[in-house]
């Protein structure tokens, strides 16, 4: 199938990044019939008032039945369950793709519970807040960026090329490797730092943390992601964020000691500020940040 044959794509899970898929295929006007479903009959009811797809269905076999490409957006650990639960309505050739933030399983599962004649492709568009909710939509979040496809020696090739099309189509700059080497690079560039944030939250009282100033804010504003969705993500990866956690504190226990020592501390703090600033010159001129 080529993107210009690609008539309907169904998004199973209409919170904050299924929502934006389904608003951003629309806006494009590219003639694709975007479908919508949602287990929570709430959601279904506010999907229909904000217009987020063409069709908000009930049912969802009926949701996928004719669908070309199917994304879930669910949790992570939802992923087995609703590929058992879909795969009878599922019509040959359709491609199975989802937004989860870890690969490995999810391909896994999707090799154990999906019918041979649908095709698995692994996606995470690097896209999102720690909002949540249909109502958080928006049809621009995918502009610019970074969208991971994963494959193993298995995945079909035609389908892998099609997912590119797709997310490119909506806005994202695609790259694509293999599973493994997602879970292990998101695991010390996401993962790792969302665990941080809730350490140093965790180990901060909360009366002086009214005294915090804007650093603090930004510096734990990650901590705010739903509990729910990264539980899923911690662990299914959970090996490699462990390996990034020691990391972490051996490099705390490097400044714990140079503390005591204003030259080695201050050359351990101008190798992060040098860094960061090499982070940020290049993620300028990707046009990532303004």
């Amino acid at each position: 199938m080529n993107i210009k044959d690609l008539q309907q794509v169904t998004v199973i899970g209409l919170g904050l990044l299924g929502s934006s898929i389904t608003l951003a295929v629309n806006r494009g006007n590219f003639g694709i019939k975007t479908v919508g479903f949602s287990h929570r009959d709430t959601t279904r009811k506010r999907a229909r008032k904000l217009e987020v797809a063409d069709i908000i269905c009930n049912d969802i076999l009926e949701s996928v039945a004719e669908a070309d490409i199917v994304i879930l957006a669910t949790p992570i650990c939802t992923f087995e369950d609703v590929f058992k639960a879909i795969k009878p309505a599922l019509k040959k050739g359709c491609i199975v793709t989802d937004v989860g933030s870890t690969k490995v399983l999810p391909h896994k599962w999707a090799k154990k519970s999906l019918p041979s004649y649908v095709n698995y492709v692994g996606s995470h568009p690097i896209a999102g807040s720690e909002q949540r909710g249909v109502e958080f939509g928006r049809d621009d979040l995918f502009d610019g960026a970074a969208c991971i496809i994963t494959k193993d020696a298995s995945t079909n090739l035609s389908a892998v090329s099609l997912v590119k099309k797709f997310w490119s189509l909506i806005g994202c700059r695609v790259y694509t490797m293999s599973a493994v080497e997602h879970d292990k690079i998101l695991g010390n560039v996401s993962h790792l730092p969302h665990a941080t944030a809730a350490a140093l939250l965790n180990a901060s009282d909360l009366q002086q943390l009214k005294f915090c100033g804007k650093g603090f804010i930004d510096t734990s504003r990650i901590a705010s992601g739903p509990a729910n969705i990264w539980s899923d993500i911690f662990f299914t990866n959970a090996e490699n964020i462990s390996k990034g956690i020691d990391k972490l504190i051996k490099e705390l226990v490097k400044i714990k000691k140079a503390v005591k020592h204003k030259d080695k501390i201050e050359k351990l703090l101008e190798i992060a500020r040098e860094k960061r600033a090499r982070l940020i010159d290049y993620k300028v001129s990707k046009k990532e940040i303004l």
